[in-house]
C-alpha cells in the first residue's frame, strides 16, 4: 500500500462505545485545516443522529434510526459528497502489549487487534468495525491506527507492574494508561503557550469528561495515570466506578448471582456519579439538581473527592507539583467543580482565582503561587492528524529513489 498518494483529504476518526466522531482536513502550503467535523451520536440505541458542521456551508443534521457502527459510517460517507481521502486515522483505545506506536493497519493489524479485544471489549469491536468499513468503501486508502496507550509506554517499572503474580505479565496484565491522545496534545500545547520549561517540569494532567483520568507527567515523561489495564479504573467517573474493593466481584457472585458479564456492565454503565445519584452521570445536570436532591449534591462531592486524592498522590509522586492542567468536557467548563477540586490543596501551592476560574481563563491561578492552574481545551483529533501525516511524510521520504 503507497502511503504516498497526494489526492484527497485526511480523515479522522475517533469511535467511542456510543459514538463516532470525525474530522476532515485539508492541505493548506503551512498545515492542514480543518474543513468539516462532526459526529454519530446514540449508536445501538434507537435514535442515533448525525450531525456535521462543514466550514462556510449549513450544518447538516439528521435522523437515523438504529444502527451499529459499521452502518453509522456509511451514513457518514453517504452525506459526504465526492469525499476523496489520502488517509484515514483512527483513535484506537488499547494498543495491548505490542502496539506501543501510531501504526500502519494492515490485515495482521486487525487480526492482532480482534485477538486483544478482552483488553478494551466496550471500544476495540466498534473500532474494527470502522476500520473494516472504511476498507470496503476505499479500499486503496491507507488507514492508520493512533493508540491512546502509547503515550504511557515507558511508565516505570513500580507504576506499570500490577501487583498480582508475576506469570500474569506474560499475557499482558499491567497499568497501560488511556487518553493518551488528549495527553499529548495537553503538552504540546503547554510547550507553545507555558512559561520557559513549564512543560519540563511537574505536571498534571487532568482529562476529567464522561470517561476521566488523570497522568503525572515528569521532565515530558509520563511516570504514572491513574487508569490500569482498562479505562474502568482510577477516578470516579460519569457511569464507571474506578478504583474498588476486587473482593467486591466474589461478594456479588455469592449474594447477587452476579456473571462476570453483569458485573462488567455494572462498573462501566451503571456505577460512578450515575450510581450513586441514581439519575445522572452527567455533570451539568447534577449540579443543577445538587441544591434540592442530596443524592446529586453527594455524587458531585464523591467525584471531586476522588480528584483531589489523585493530584496529592501524583505530587507525592512527582516530588511536588509546578503545573496543574484541566481539560476534557468537566475540565474545560465545570468551574464550581475546578473549584471544589482545587480549594483544599492550598498546602501543594495551588489557589484558584474566583474571577479567572468563572471566565475559564487559559490561567485560573492566583498569581504568585508556587503552583500553576491552567485550562486547555483538548483536541485529540489534531494529535491524529499529526501522527497520520508524520507516517505519511516517512513513508514518502521512503519511496523516493
Amino acid at each position: 500500500m503507497d502511503l504516498s498518494a497526494s489526492d484527497g483529504n485526511i480523515l479522522v476518526l475517533n469511535s467511542g462505545s456510543s459514538s463516532v466522531k470525525f474530522a476532515i482536513f485539508g492541505d493548506v502550503p503551512h498545515g492542514a485545516a480543518r474543513l468539516a467535523g462532526g459526529s454519530i451520536s446514540g449508536i445501538g440505541a434507537n435514535a442515533a443522529q448525525l450531525a456535521i458542521a462543514w466550514t462556510g456551508h449549513e450544518a447538516i443534521v439528521k435522523e437515523l434510526g438504529k444502527l451499529d457502527h459499521s452502518t453509522a459510517i456509511h451514513f457518514l460517507f453517504e452525506n459526504l459528497p465526492d469525499a476523496r481521502f489520502k488517509a484515514v486515522g483512527h483513535r484506537i483505545v488499547h494498543g495491548g502489549p505490542k502496539y506501543l506506536q501510531t501504526t500502519l493497519i494492515d490485515r495482521h493489524c486487525i487480526d492482532d487487534l480482534k485477538s486483544i479485544v478482552a483488553f478494551a471489549p466496550e471500544h476495540l469491536p466498534q473500532a474494527i468495525a470502522l476500520i473494516e468499513a472504511v476498507a470496503k468503501r476505499f479500499p486503496t486508502v491507507p488507514q492508520i491506527a493512533c493508540f491512546d496507550t502509547a503515550f504511557h509506554k515507558d511508565l516505570p517499572t513500580v507504576a506499570r507492574t500490577l501487583p498480582l503474580p508475576r506469570r500474569l505479565q506474560a499475557i499482558g496484565v499491567r497499568r497501560y494508561g488511556f487518553h493518551g491522545l488528549s495527553y499529548e496534545y495537553l503538552m504540546r500545547e503547554l510547550k507553545r503557550v507555558g512559561r520557559p520549561g513549564e512543560a519540563d517540569g511537574r505536571v498534571i494532567l487532568a482529562h476529567l469528561g464522561n470517561g476521566a483520568s488523570m497522568a503525572a507527567v515528569h521532565q515530558g515523561r509520563c511516570i504514572d495515570t491513574t487508569m490500569g489495564m482498562t479505562p474502568a479504573g482510577g477516578l470516579v467517573m460519569s457511569t464507571r466506578t474506578g478504583d474498588i474493593d476486587p473482593g467486591i466481584v466474589l461478594f456479588l457472585e455469592r449474594h447477587e448471582n452476579l456473571s462476570p458479564e453483569q458485573f462488567h456492565r455494572m462498573v462501566n454503565h451503571e456505577s460512578g456519579m450515575l450510581g450513586i445519584s441514581e439519575t445522572s452521570g452527567d455533570v451539568r445536570a447534577l449540579t443543577e439538581a445538587s441544591s434540592r436532591d442530596p443524592r446529586a449534591a453527594e455524587a458531585i462531592e464523591m467525584f471531586c473527592y476522588s480528584a483531589r486524592k489523585w493530584i496529592g498522590a501524583f505530587a507525592a509522586a512527582l516530588g511536588g507539583l509546578d503545573t496543574l492542567v484541566f481539560s476534557g468536557g468537566i475540565g474545560e467548563h465545570a468551574a464550581d467543580v475546578r473549584a471544589r477540586i482545587c480549594e483544599p490543596l492550598a498546602f501543594l501551592g495551588i489557589e484558584i482565582d474566583p474571577t479567572r476560574n468563572a471566565q475559564h481563563a487559559a490561567i485560573i491561578s492566583r498569581d504568585a503561587v508556587s503552583a500553576i492552574v491552567r485550562v486547555i481545551p483538548t483536541d485529540e483529533e489534531s494529535t491524529i492528524l499529526r501522527a497520520v501525516q508524520t507516517l505519511l511524510s516517512i513513508s514518502k521520504s521512503e519511496t523516493k529513489p
